[in-house]
């Protein structure tokens, strides 16, 4: 009984550890709140203010929806991109060693530190008219996919690189070693482990990519029907003065992002409980 009485946790110790966790929770939801959760209502609100008609008409005018469409069909071609090259480079980064590693490494993280403006800017000085390679993809939507490349290259890469070190390397060798391919390694015993990690990035670089706009608006030179994207599209419709329309479209926007993290998210999950 003594011994029990010691270990039992004693109820002003237990009240205030509920105390402090209440207060951590009212924080955390209260910061979301005031950063994310009040500015989505006050977008959706402005969005849908004039009516469920008005707001249908303003995301079917042609030059908007063909805005929405480019964006859509580029982003999911980035994220695609993505999740080929980002396992890749998270593959020779975490598999092998060689001079500059580390360099190249700290490159990884340079989209999240370069201002999205001067990313555009440095890629049409490099591959626009004046290009010094003689390589012109400015003002054209494959330049657009490059742009969002760039800014987005961070999210798979980072994503895999902690599941490759945690991979089992006697799995692979125990497969080697009884006559398995380097492809049905990676794809039986590599693959599943990393997968996770793979649609969480490309998650996040799809809609990273469905709403950037500074590395966009100078490379893609904004033409309708032809190079003009959604972020770039809603810019224009506030300097028309049509603020209702451009709330209308950065909600689809929102709903879209929101949708796709949620499905990557699902996907995720279940692919976890698989790997596990």
């Amino acid at each position: 009984m003594s011994t029990q009485a010691q270990t039992a946790p004693r109820p002003a110790a237990t009240m205030r550890r509920r105390g402090q966790g209440a207060l951590s929770l009212g924080l955390a939801v209260g910061y979301l709140g005031l950063i994310v959760m009040i500015p989505m209502a006050a977008l959706a609100w402005a969005g849908l203010s004039q009516g469920a008609a008005s707001f249908w008409a303003a995301i079917t005018e042609p030059e908007t929806l063909a805005a929405l469409q480019l964006t859509l069909a580029i982003s999911a071609i980035v994220a695609i991109v993505n999740a080929v090259m980002g396992t890749l480079i998270a593959w020779v980064l975490v598999r092998y060693r060689f001079p500059g590693r580390g360099i190249v490494d700290g490159l990884i993280d340079l989209p999240f530190a370069l201002p999205t403006i001067v990313a555009g800017l440095t890629l049409l000085a490099i591959y626009g008219p004046n290009s010094p390679f003689g390589v012109n993809i400015g003002f054209t939507r494959v330049g657009i996919a490059v742009a969002l490349l760039l800014v987005t290259l961070p999210f798979v890469v980072r994503a895999v690189q902690p599941l490759l070190r945690e991979a089992d390397l006697e799995a692979e060798q125990a497969a080697a070693s009884l006559g398995a391919g380097p492809l049905y390694v990676f794809r039986r015993i590599i693959f599943p482990g990393i997968r996770p990690g793979i649609l969480s990035g490309s998650g996040l670089a799809f809609a990273r990519a469905i709403g950037e706009f500074g590395a966009v608006v100078l490379i893609a030179g904004n033409l309708p029907f032809q190079t003009k994207m959604s972020s770039v599209d809603i810019f224009g419709l506030i300097e028309q003065d049509k603020p209702d329309a451009a709330a209308a479209v950065s909600l689809t926007l929102l709903v879209i992002s929101l949708a796709s993290l949620a499905l990557f998210d699902f996907l995720e999950r279940r692919s976890a409980r698989e790997a596990g």
